[in-house]
């Protein structure tokens, strides 16, 4: 893919051009990826990735996803190295924050995409509705409001994040 600042992902080998973010999409993710990389670096856990990174789901066709912050644990990481392309694979917590412009059918696309190719947790924080929505499984899901906790069970354990810190009073 060209490297010309425009955000793409790669689905079954078709480029798909992405929408810049728009300010509460880029503010929530933010707030997501700032608490969680803060709570890994310290109890050092792995590696948190934002909303540049990609991720080589499928190979022939190729399937690259660049979720808005993602987690890697320390053994995942150490295990594909110091790379300067996509990371192979997939991350163990993919978070998506749903935009104004997404499609609910392409949000839903993404997630089967990641747990079909083994990511272990996927959130899907939808902004407008103050919700975040957990995959574990197809049939293992959550809907989280925001007076709910989201954890990171045994993906990111300890980690915990109240719902209302990410959708603060206007």
């Amino acid at each position: 893919m060209p490297d010309d600042s425009i955000r793409r992902e790669l689905v079954r080998g078709e480029v798909r051009e992405m929408s810049p973010a728009g300010k509460r999409h880029g503010k929530t993710g933010m707030r997501v990826a700032l608490r969680l990389a803060a709570y890994v670096e310290a109890a050092g856990l792995g590696e948190v990735y934002g909303p540049d990174t990609g991720f080589r789901l499928f190979a022939d066709p190729d399937t690259v996803r660049v979720p808005d912050v993602s987690f890697v644990t320390r053994a995942h990481a150490a295990e594909v190295g110091e790379i300067d392309g996509f990371i192979p694979g997939t991350p163990d917590l993919a978070i998506e924050v749903i935009s104004p412009t997404d499609r609910y059918s392409e949000v839903d696309e993404k997630v089967s995409e990641y747990l079909e190719a083994g990511t272990r947790m996927v959130v899907v924080v939808n902004p407008r509705r103050r919700v975040a929505t957990v995959y574990r499984s197809p049939r293992d899901i959550v809907l989280l409001t925001e007076n709910d906790t989201l954890d990171g069970g045994d993906v990111v354990p300890g980690w915990s994040l109240p719902l209302r810190e990410l959708f603060p009073q206007s």
